[in-house]
């Protein structure tokens, strides 16, 4: 696995089938196909559990929950009555903690699982739309990232695919429209859509047969029950006709109710005759100031202001400043950034917030809005606060997540130079992490709200802070995140670079975009970012920038099998980097020489590249660096015959990958602990380090080191004499390769999918051999001689074997 100075530990894919069919990489399942263990049984598929937690307090509803139940003719696997199913109705009216109370009680009737999404519809920011949503979706149901397709209409077909033989409840929050959803609809077999909105959807009855349920305000005595179960315990017995009044004051809609019942909870002692008296007051308000706004929208808004300015004045303007947020999910110290308060005291605020019904707390120092709340939220801030206000707010808290990616960077990638940043703004506490682990959970928590940020950066005029957020999320996602995750939160970055004409920012971004197109086997836009790269660093004669891309070049070149155009990059790299000094950079693009060297076959001249790099990594606590250099070392020992040597070096590049935590690296290795399993006839274990390979490189979206893991599965299957399993998965491996125009790894596939299907059908094994040898014609070097050869003796044997059975 050659290394590139940055996000990605490197990926050789170093195939060593020159010296032996029996030493390569390896292992996986997709479609049809499917690991066997020796002595285990097949692997379960994904199996999604999304519902969020159900709600406390659930009351009443029993007639709607009845016509959901209907839904369900045969609780035990039969036919569902109906498909889809829409509960349409009013703002706050509850429809969302209905369906998740029911999904709730019927998730075991669905034993593949439960997907959700919530499609913000109706929130202030952009809603979810299908093509994100089916990503999703997909990635639950164990596509990876690079199979998802790009076009709708595709990804849509995949997903019905996917749920045909499965049983599934799939429940869409918050649709807008019927083109939200419709590409999210199974094709049929046993799996239910349930679908809330604020609109009746009338196209889905129409053509896809939903039914529809209309929720609308709960009875008085249903309202009365609901604000009964809130407040029991913690209020004296109400009188029974005050409680009718204040459900009427809140159009009997549950969020209105609940907010209404938190207020009261929170004044156990003062008579809810004068918590009403203020509500009646606030509703004439409304009253004189409406403009023909539906009796519902008016009740949401009265109650919604009715405990808005119960709030004390410093909770009130952190809940208005709230709405700034680039999503409606957020911690404690992004709240304190907005607010510009220590948090210490943002805790208490936020408190209030939640025990006024205003934010819901969902884990220890996060939050989140109802859409309705985040909107109104919104509203305020824009209304109450002035524009310099909220342009100032906006930057602490983008500055909050700047300098948190920062500090994540210095657990993350110790190694990387960190970008020059501004002081943190006053008002703002930055993050540090105590160790890696914390910067990692870090990362993956706020994940969601890494692309918001920098677009929210872009769109109110802070490019330099886009460009800058944008450049420190490279170094500070989650080491086993997926790059097709920043590829659109770096082109917002790399805009925004342009529009300011910071070239160096512009060369620092394209570096990560040619990696990030690398790892997704993009490699035509992976070369054309980097070539302009090396362009504008030459412009500006930012020589270890220009030798970062020549390495990133070469690694494009060498995962092409270009073995000759990659070394002579990583030759003039490691110049560059030896003249300025950088030892650390000179290791790694050592590190690449090694590693095209061993995919060449010239073993004694990797090694002593091997032994140098590997010293100065140790010296520097490099452990990325390090662990590569023993994943390269194990394949070069295995070659050499030396299988306990290789385990050992292998087995500790694995700890290091796990300390890490680092799914891309573990993958890697992975397949090379197999490699050496089967070497020494451990093919159960082999078979199960294949496995775990390609199960994680599938999630990362490697689809060229998938197939690697089916290969090394396919050879293990072959060394047991399981021939027709062998050819499966080569079989398959072989279309992977096809796909992605991989001459070089498809020839070596055909061989081995030739081998294992010789014996029972030796024409089509010669057809297989004949054409590994067209494509083996473009290399030139000495594994590649070796790897001809062998197939050229195969096609002489099969020949004369044929004309035998001619004769």
């Amino acid at each position: 696995m050659p290394t590139d100075d940055s996000r990605h530990p490197g990926d050789s894919q170093n195939d060593l089938s020159g010296s032996s069919r029996d030493v390569v990489q390896a292992g996986s399942v997709t479609g049809d196909i499917h690991f066997h263990r020796v002595t285990a049984s097949e692997p379960t598929r994904p199996v999604p559990r999304q519902l969020p937690a159900d709600v406390n307090t659930f009351v009443n509803r029993s007639a709607e929950l009845g016509f959901l139940d209907a839904v369900l003719a045969d609780r035990h696997g039969g036919h569902l009555v109906v498909s889809v199913h829409v509960v349409a109705g009013t703002a706050g009216a509850g429809k969302t903690s209905l369906v998740l109370h029911w999904a709730h009680q019927v998730k075991e009737y669905f034993p593949d699982g439960q997907l959700f999404v919530d499609l913000r519809g109706y929130d202030p920011g952009e809603p979810v739309t299908a093509a994100q949503a089916l990503h999703r979706f997909l990635r639950a149901l164990g596509v990876a990232a690079a199979e998802v397709p790009t076009e709708v209409d595709d990804a849509a077909g995949m997903y019905r695919s996917l749920l045909a033989d499965r049983r599934v409840l799939v429940f869409l929050d918050n649709a807008a429209t019927v083109s939200q959803v419709r590409p999210l609809l199974p094709g049929g077999g046993g799996s239910l859509v349930i679908i809330t909105s604020r609109s009746r959807l009338a196209g889905l009855s129409v053509r896809d047969g939903a039914h529809r349920i209309t929720l609308g305000t709960l009875p008085e005595a249903e309202a009365v029950a609901l604000l009964r179960a809130v407040t029991r315990g913690c209020r004296p017995e109400d009188d029974a006709d005050e409680l009718a009044e204040l459900a009427h004051l809140c159009a009997c809609l549950p969020l209105a109710l609940r907010i209404a019942a938190e207020r009261a909870t929170s004044h156990p002692h003062m008579r809810l005759g004068e918590l009403i008296s203020d509500l009646r007051d606030e509703s004439a308000l409304w009253d004189a100031l409406s403009t023909g706004i539906d009796e519902e929208a008016e009740a949401i808004r009265s109650v919604f202001t009715w405990s808005y300015r119960a709030l004390p004045a410093h909770s009130a303007r952190l809940f208005r400043l709230l709405g700034l947020h680039p999503t409606g999910e957020f911690s404690l110290p992004a709240a304190a950034a907005l607010g510009e308060l220590p948090p210490s005291r943002t805790r208490q605020l936020l408190d209030d917030l939640v025990g006024a019904h205003l934010l819901e707390q969902t884990a220890p120092d996060r939050f989140q809005f109802h859409d309705l709340l985040r909107a109104y939220a919104t509203d305020l801030v824009r209304t109450e606060e002035p524009a310099d206000q909220r342009q100032a707010a906006r930057q602490r808290v983008l500055s909050w997540y700047l300098h948190a990616a920062d500090a994540a960077q210095t657990w993350l990638y110790p190694s990387e130079d960190h970008l020059p940043l501004p002081d943190p703004l006053p008002g703002t506490t930055p993050l540090v992490f105590a160790d890696y682990n914390a910067a990692v959970d870090w990362s993956e928590r706020e994940h969601a709200n890494f692309l918001p940020a920098v677009s929210d950066a872009a769109r109110n005029g802070l490019d330099r802070t886009a460009w800058q957020l944008a450049t420190l999320l490279w170094f500070a996602r989650s080491p086993s995140s997926s790059e097709r995750d920043w590829l659109e939160l770096g082109r917002i970055g790399l805009d925004a670079a342009a529009r300011q004409d910071d070239r160096t920012a512009q060369t620092r971004l394209l570096i990560s975009t040619g990696i990030a197109h690398r790892a997704l086997n993009n490699f035509s836009e992976g070369l054309d970012a980097l070539e302009q790269a090396v362009a504008l660093a030459r412009s500006q004669d930012s020589r270890v920038e220009e030798a970062r891309a020549l390495n990133l070049i070469g690694l494009i070149h060498l995962r092409r099998r270009e073995l000759d155009l990659a070394e002579a990059h990583f030759m003039h790299a490691m110049s560059i980097f030896r003249d300025l000094g950088a030892t650390q950079r000179t290791a790694t693009a050592l590190s690449n020489i090694a590693s095209t060297r061993l995919s060449a076959g010239r073993l004694r001249e990797a090694a002593p590249v091997i032994d140098e790099a590997l010293v100065t990594h140790r010296a520097l606590g490099n452990r990325g660096g390090e662990g590569n250099l023993l994943r390269i070392a194990a394949a070069l020992r295995l070659e050499e015959g030396d299988a306990d040597a290789a385990r050992r070096s292998i087995d500790e590049a694995l700890d290091i990958a796990l300390a890490l935590r680092d799914h891309s690296r573990e993958g890697f290795w992975l397949l090379t602990l197999g490699d050496i399993q089967r070497s020494t006839a451990q093919y159960g274990d082999a078979l199960t380090s294949y496995q775990r390979a390609a199960m994680l490189h599938r999630r990362l979206g490697d689809r060229s080191r998938e197939a690697l893991a089916w290969r090394g599965t396919g050879q293990t299957y072959a060394a047991m004499n399981r021939d027709s399993e062998a050819a499966a998965f080569h079989r398959q491996a072989a279309a992977v390769h096809r796909d992605l125009g991989d001459t070089w790894q498809l020839a070596v596939e055909l061989d081995h999918l030739a081998a294992a299907i010789h014996p029972k059908n030796p024409e089509t094994a010669h057809a297989h051999w004949a054409e590994a040898l067209t494509h083996l014609a473009r290399y030139t070097d000495g594994r590649a001689g070796c790897v001809r050869s062998r197939v050229e003796a195969a096609l002489d044997r099969s020949g004369d074997g044929a004309q035998g059975e001619r004769r």
